[in-house]
């Protein structure tokens, strides 16, 4: 008669046959699996150091844009820019190409974008916001809208409009969403496209009627049916 096996029985054989064919090959495959492990912490310690690296040179970038900062206030924007070659003092420009990867560069690009608009370097000012990343909500409608303004500046007014239409759109509230349409309506009439300002007309008074742009929006909307 067969020997009937409990379910505990067969559960714990199965657990030792698996555990043996777990440790032969373990066992015969020690090599690459000693190599797995040392990649594996090689990978979690450049992990760690490049943290560490990112994390001082950010330090480091803050510092230099407190600095460049305070010239920017003073209305110094050349030396805010480029740096100031008497004290040494690094600028947005400098803090950009040493600390690309930091959160600090990425502020810089929009002072520099600024501070690069007020030199009238338009084109200058245009890469610094272009490679801008504003930062969500609210505070991210000014460089947006600032990008639309050095646009204007270079006579692309069509994109222009885009960007200021964007900036309507980052952040919708009854300020800065009318305000922005308004800019975006303007610019496509420079750009000579009067149903894309129409549109934006329209949406201020539909949508922002109490708004101060919407009185605006009425005086251009009745210049417009005078010409017509």
């Amino acid at each position: 008669m067969a020997k009937r096996f409990s379910k505990e029985q067969l559960e714990t054989d199965a657990l030792v046959t698996s555990y043996a064919r777990f440790v032969a090959f373990i066992q015969k495959n020690m090599a690459a699996v000693i190599m797995g492990a040392v990649v594996v912490l090689l990978l979690i310690a450049g992990g760690i150091w490049y943290y560490l690296q990112l994390q001082e040179r950010e330090g480091q970038a803050q510092e230099l844009l407190v600095t460049a900062e305070q010239m920017f206030e003073n209305s110094n924007y050349e030396s805010a820019l480029y740096g100031d070659d008497v004290t040494f003092e690094a600028g947005f420009a400098e803090i950009i190409q040493e600390y690309s990867r930091t959160d600090a560069a990425n502020m810089a690009r929009y002072y520099a974008a600024i501070s690069a608009f007020r030199l009238d370097e338009h084109q200058e000012a245009l890469t610094y916001i272009e490679d801008f990343d504003p930062p969500s909500g609210i505070l991210g409608v000014g460089a947006i809208s600032i990008h639309g303004a050095i646009l204007e500046n270079l006579g692309e007014y069509q994109e222009a409009a885009r960007q200021y239409e964007r900036a309507a759109n980052w952040d919708r509230n009854s300020t800065t969403t009318p305000h922005n349409l308004l800019m975006a309506a303007q610019a496509s009439l420079e750009a000579d496209n009067v149903q894309a300002a129409q549109n934006y007309l329209e949406e201020i008074l539909d949508e922002y009627g109490d708004s101060r742009a919407a009185d605006q929006a009425l005086h251009i909307q009745g210049m417009l049916a005078a010409q017509n």
